[in-house]
């Protein structure tokens, strides 16, 4: 159980730091290579490319989490704590709502590449690891925005404040 919670709690922060590890260090290999020695592999363009999409895709969901991502929250300041917990239920179902949508279609392209036996052209291994990205990463949106809903919930139930996340700007 104390395992679930730690995975819980900080798997977006080591996915992101593996991409981020392997985007940095496949990019100055490349570098390297191709100022010093002239050459200069598909394979890594490749392994840079897909790194950056997962981070995207599950930095978006770590923003969930965190409620970072932008917002126009002006009003946010005028409200009181239920009205304010309306909002942010309205806004998680609207996402929720986006987020089931583009899991179905991006799922779509997957399942057609994993019929065809799609492969990259550096790496030569099947496309449908790195399609996955955008499924993964909306399903791990969506699990972040039900445990989002849920506290929103028990706020508005309890009258407490909403949480609102970190802001980027003071």
């Amino acid at each position: 159980m104390e395992m679930l919670r730690r995975i819980d709690r900080n798997a977006e922060r080591w996915l992101l730091l593996t991409f981020y590890v392997m985007l940095v260090v496949t990019m100055a290999v490349e570098v390297l290579r191709r100022e010093v020695f002239s050459y200069s592999s598909i394979w890594g363009e490749e392994i840079v490319r897909y790194s950056f999409i997962y981070l995207a895709w599950i930095g978006a969901a770590a923003a969930v989490r965190e409620r970072a991502h932008i917002r126009i929250d002006v009003v946010m300041h005028y409200l009181g704590p239920r009205p304010k917990a309306l909002l942010h239920i309205f806004g998680d179902l609207v996402m929720l709502f986006v987020a089931v949508i583009a899991v179905y279609w991006s799922y779509e392209a997957v399942h057609i590449s994993a019929k065809f036996g799609s492969v990259t052209d550096g790496l030569r291994i099947s496309k449908v690891w790195f399609l996955m990205a955008v499924p993964l990463g909306f399903a791990l949106m969506i699990w972040r925005l039900m445990q989002s809903l849920r506290r929103d919930v028990q706020a508005l139930r309890t009258g407490k404040p909403v949480y609102e996340g970190d802001t980027l700007f003071d």
